[in-house]
């Protein structure tokens, strides 16, 4: 019941904050250079053509009008006309959303398999050879940028090897499997450092607590030890940074798209930008704002779940 409560005042405070984004990202849009009816009628631009353009697209009114109209479309889930394509960009963005949730889960997971092993190995060889060769050799991925990883893994991987394709999302679920793993890989490696270096420490303080030690007299051998009683426990706060991560990682897979021309979100918002597709820009730029609120939200939720002490407060 109070699990539930806590779930009911967490989504009470998401209404304020999706609102204060709908807002920034619509005035934000509306700072950005340039004209989008000089834009769309390109060489044949006129003050006769931009000033009509200008009334079609409700530009000529007040920012309020603009801004109420915008928010009723918004609320019947219209995100307005593409300028470019022609069509709704609702449809659009949904249509390029599947690759970007794909790779978006991929790293995450990719991230855990690679971070969980590595972070209860150090921890239970702390100040080791073992212990520091992993905190060191994952900080030297940190500093590599996500396009040069992605291309390294694609000419060694793909080219080389010819174990996964070079680019592109595939056909089929078998297909979509084996296209992500290389751009899975290049997100995950961005957040496997972070995660080492916090559930190591979180590790090394739950192996030293008093609880670990009793389960130790009892003569509870060490894996059951680690795995069974140190590792739950030590999770509860690497999940905010995963979580955390996550959320920061949406914003950032449009670099990863582009090296592996997935063609997804983040892709179709670069092609907006070039081409002043303005309601494409707000479109993706909100998709992507509501997916990391609600990113946000599950971490807390889940965080709530695992230590009871959260929705007690």
């Amino acid at each position: 019941m109070k699990y539930l409560l806590y779930v009911l005042r967490r989504l009470v405070t998401l209404i304020p904050v999706l609102f204060g984004i709908s807002l920034l990202v619509f005035l934000l849009l509306k700072i950005v250079p340039g004209d989008p009816a000089v834009t769309l009628l390109g060489s044949h631009v006129t003050d006769e053509g931009v000033a009509a353009l200008h009334q079609q697209l409700g530009l000529d009114l007040p920012l309020w009008k603009q801004y109420g109209s915008f928010l009723g479309k918004l609320l019947h889930g219209d995100l307005g006309e593409s300028y470019q394509y022609r069509s709704s960009v609702s449809s659009l963005v949904f249509q390029n959303l599947v690759p970007t949730i794909w790779l978006i889960v991929a790293g995450a997971l990719f991230a855990v398999i690679i971070s969980v092993p590595l972070a209860v190995w150090a921890a239970s060889h702390r100040n080791g050879f073992g212990d520091n060769t992993i905190r060191t050799i994952p900080l030297i991925g940190l500093g590599m940028p996500a396009f040069w990883l992605g291309i390294m893994l694609v000419l060694l991987l793909s080219l080389k090897a010819g174990a996964f394709p070079a680019s592109g999302f595939g056909d089929g679920f078998e297909n979509h499997l084996k296209s992500i793993v290389l751009p899975g890989i290049t997100v995950a490696l961005a957040l496997v450092p972070i995660l080492v270096r916090s559930l190591r420490a979180s590790m090394i303080d739950v192996l030293q607590s008093d609880y670990v030690t009793t389960a130790r007299a009892k003569g509870l051998t060490g894996r059951r030890v680690v795995f069974g009683h140190a590792l739950r426990n030590a999770a509860i706060s690497s999940i905010t940074v995963l979580g955390v991560n996550i959320a920061y990682l949406i914003g950032s897979t449009v670099v990863v798209e582009k090296v592996f021309a997935l063609n997804g979100v983040g892709y179709l918002m670069l092609t907006a930008i070039f081409n002043r597709d303005f309601p494409i820009v707000q479109g993706v730029t909100l998709v992507f704002a509501v997916m990391v609120v609600l990113v946000n939200l599950l971490t807390d939720m889940t965080h709530a779940a695992l230590d009871p002490r959260v929705r007690l407060a």
